[in-house]
């Protein structure tokens, strides 16, 4: 068989070698749309993560048998095209959970903590030439006693209700598509959630159900001081909105996933005054070395079971 790999940049370092089994393995880095075609034409597997495959790249591919989504969303292919010319869609589940879990409190921590702040005041010198030994100009509080919303309790949003309620946390949740019923932690509505929460945190998919759900009007009901934290999908937090209530109340914003991704550079994220109630991070919760490993695991046993 020849396996055609279109975006390997997204796995780093990770080990690739056992695709050779099945045969002549062609890697690339990244692919942008107007290769795509040429570059999988006569391939049997195509793996892909973000490269976007369409009807009409797949039918052009006379010997395609599988495409492998390295990642659990498969929005990138059109599956009512493959399932009409005979071709396999597979993706792979639950490789990341531990990873954006953890990814989630490292964000919560770096803004709840003022990190930026008091890493910068001691490598500026304000530290040392402060005479005091200690500084306590950026309060921050304890996770334990506060209210803890998460909107998507599915298996990372049970994940971090589960960590938060180790650290104290009264934990409320959001069913995005109404049908969660979690006797374990308490069901509120958004609005509600919104309101009392300190600290809310989003792990739901994107879908017409979750797009633009949290736009201005929403944010601006959070109470004075919370901290929303997305780590679901980019389109489901009004990126404008946030832009503008980081400037205009007492809220802290941390974002791991955005509407377009690389962020353009014209992104009114990029240009907010209070920079320290903002932290981004390059959509990497979901991509620790296991997390990886896990992954790539899980595309070469989706190819085995589909020979």
């Amino acid at each position: 068989m020849k396996i055609v790999l279109l975006d390997t940049i997204t796995f780093g370092d990770t080990d690739l070698s056992g695709f050779e089994q099945f045969g002549d393995v062609i890697t690339y880095a990244k692919t942008a749309p107007e290769h795509t075609q040429e570059r999988v034409v006569d391939a049997d597997v195509i793996v892909t993560n973000k490269v976007v495959i369409t009807k009409e790249i797949m039918q052009e591919c006379k010997s395609l048998k599988l495409i492998c989504v390295a990642a659990t969303g498969m929005n990138n292919v059109n599956l009512e095209a493959a399932a009409e010319l005979g071709i396999a869609v597979k993706n792979v589940a639950g490789y990341s959970t531990d990873s954006v879990i953890q990814h989630t409190f490292s964000m919560l921590f770096y803004l709840m903590g003022h990190s930026r702040y008091y890493d910068e005041s001691i490598k500026d010198g304000t530290y040392s030439n402060s005479g005091v030994f200690t500084d306590v100009s950026r309060p921050f509080f304890e996770v334990k006693g506060k209210k803890w919303g998460i909107i998507g309790l599915g298996e990372i949003g049970r994940g971090v209700a589960k960590v938060a309620s180790c650290f104290g946390a009264d934990v409320c949740y959001y069913s995005t598509s109404g049908k969660n019923n979690n006797s374990e932690y308490k069901s509120v509505d958004l609005n509600t959630l919104l309101s009392s929460c300190d600290i809310v945190t989003i792990h739901a998919p994107l879908n017409e159900q979750t797009n633009n759900l949290l736009d201005y009007k929403e944010l601006s009901s959070c109470k004075e001081g919370a901290i929303v934290l997305n780590l679901g999908r980019g389109g489901i937090i009004n990126e404008d909105a946030v832009a503008k209530l980081v400037d205009e109340k007492n809220l802290y914003f941390g974002l791991d996933v955005f509407v377009k991704e690389p962020l353009p550079s014209e992104s009114p994220l990029l240009s907010v005054n209070n920079k320290e109630r903002l932290y981004m991070t390059p959509h990497i919760a979901w991509t620790s070395v296991e997390a990886r490993d896990e992954l790539i695991a899980g595309v070469i046993t989706n190819i085995k079971e589909s020979i």
